[in-house]
């Protein structure tokens, strides 16, 4: 399951980022217990770097990652630890 979200999400940053670097981990394993995995969300980090976010603060990459990502951040992610790299 989490491989599949793990496609979808390189696949909506890719398109919406053209990152240089992209690397996605899914830690949900971590969290067996936590409420989020409860849910069946789960818990990954993006390692990421790309051009589009040159001349941008932290916050505003974060941004552009939550905005690519969507609706998954409702449905399908609990926990997403960022770094742009």
């Amino acid at each position: 399951m989490n491989e599949q979200r793990m496609e979808q999400m390189q696949a909506r940053l890719t398109q919406a980022l053209s990152p240089s670097q992209l690397n996605i981990i899914d830690e949900s394993h971590k969290h067996i217990g936590h409420a989020g995995a409860k849910s069946g969300k789960g818990h990954f980090v993006v390692q990421i770097s790309s051009s589009a976010f040159e001349g941008k603060r932290p916050l505003q990459c974060h941004r552009l990652i939550y905005d690519a990502l969507g609706d998954m951040m409702d449905t399908d992610i609990h926990a997403l630890s960022i770094q742009i790299q």
